[in-house]
């Protein structure tokens, strides 16, 4: 039976914390982080009512007062906000160094950074996506470490360290790496409904049901939907400038990016398609027959080592597959594109990372572009802002794109 005293000295040594963050103190912060008992990190409690975690709490407090405080000039309450703006980085900085998990979430299924970007706090917001792409670099380390077998000590207690500077509890499963935007939609929705994880293997199995404005597998995930139509051209035509290039797309789905190329005349024109389904609707469509075009069947993980070994070279590549992961993507720009692109060649994929809320689409791209650039690629990118979709999800178990702008890649080699 539950001691009530203990319980309640528990929520006591809670919401002590959150008042402690929530006015910047930072030497009783220090002292009550030091002293807790309460289960897990001190710096990652919630209070029950709001869902606050201390992070939360800090950043809430740099709110700006609309109402004008007694004969204050506006100078002085902007420098008022400025030292109340100051002290909230200084706390929230040492609460990520404490190991705070910068996207952690609140009753209104806020992180910290939302909250900061709600706030116009921009200051704030930088830092949590900072720390955010602190996180998920160091969190793509240690899935490498796992894979080739790293268990010694050392390491393990590197990692460690490193994952308390990153804001990154070192209980977080090292497999959970930045996945592209149609897996990680796919698992909440399962997560929240109780329904099927969704993985390659899965949906390479599943039936598909295909709509003119959208494809479905048998969960009702969207594989791809029209309103993507625009962002296809446009990546298109900066892929393929002028006519007789080749060209390389890895996952045809609905076909939308396809066709872009194609009015694009392209000299050659290779589709890599892994779906059974997907396949037998492109025969059925004839593009099998339509010009330059040579379809490949099957993972594009077994069939670029072969174009590779024949010396196939494309002066275009793009990329957009789903139920894949971010180490996929990681492994296909990092060790397949150097061998088949040519050397004034340019690619692109769908940048949809993360674009369930801003800052993790913020914190994704900056992932990216760190691991394109170490990959030897430099990026550019162009904004292109998105239509209202508000009733594209019919149907759809969740909607997988929720914010305003697109940020549309073209990589290219290094000069």
């Amino acid at each position: 039976m539950t001691d009530p005293t203990t319980t309640l000295n528990v929520d006591l040594d809670i919401q002590e914390i959150l008042l402690a963050a929530s006015q910047h103190n930072i030497p009783k912060l220090r002292q009550l982080v030091r002293s807790n008992q309460t289960a897990g990190n001190p710096v990652n409690v919630k209070d029950p009512e709001t869902g606050y975690a201390p992070l939360h709490a800090a950043i809430a407090a740099c709110e700006a007062d609309d109402e004008p405080n007694g004969v204050q000039t506006n100078g002085e309450q902007a420098d008022e906000q400025r030292g109340v703006v100051e002290a909230g980085v200084a706390t929230v900085r040492f609460l990520l160094q404490e190991g705070a998990i910068w996207n952690d979430l609140d009753n209104n299924d806020e992180t910290p950074g939302c909250l900061a970007r709600r706030l116009g706090v921009q200051e704030l917001y930088e830092m949590i996506v900072d720390a955010g792409v602190r996180a998920e670099l160091l969190l793509n380390r240690l899935d490498g470490y796992e894979e080739i077998g790293g268990d010694e000590d050392e390491d393990e207690e590197q990692g460690q360290e490193e994952s308390a500077e990153a804001g990154v509890e070192q209980t977080v499963d090292p497999e959970s790496v930045p996945q592209l935007v149609e897996a990680v939609a796919a698992a909440e929705a399962a997560a929240e409904t109780g329904g099927p994880d969704v993985t390659s293997s899965r949906y390479l199995d599943s039936n598909l049901t295909f709509h003119n404005d959208r494809l479905l597998d048998q969960d009702q995930n969207g594989v791809m939907m029209a309103w993507e139509t625009d962002i296809m051209a446009k990546s298109a035509k900066k892929l393929l400038p002028t006519s007789g290039l080749r060209a390389l797309n890895v996952g045809h789905g609905m076909g939308i990016v396809d066709g872009f190329i194609q009015e694009q005349s392209p000299a050659e024109h290779h589709i890599i398609e892994a779906h059974p389904e997907v396949v037998a609707e492109m025969k059925r469509k004839g593009w099998h027959q339509k010009p330059g075009v040579t379809i490949h069947e099957g993972r594009w993980q077994d069939i670029l080592p072969d174009l590779v070994g024949q010396g196939v070279m494309f002066d275009a590549i793009y990329y957009d597959t789903f139920a894949e992961s971010y180490a996929d993507f990681r492994e296909f720009f990092s060790e397949h594109v150097i061998g088949l692109l040519e050397q004034e060649g340019k690619w692109s994929f769908f940048n949809g990372m993360g674009a369930d809320r801003q800052i993790s689409y913020d914190v994704y791209q900056k992932v990216s572009e760190i691991d394109i650039f170490e990959a030897g690629f430099d990026v550019e990118w162009e904004e292109i802002e998105v239509p209202k979709l508000d009733g594209e999800w019919n149907g759809v178990r969740r909607p997988y794109w929720q914010i305003e702008s697109y940020r549309l890649p073209l990589c290219k080699y290094m000069d």
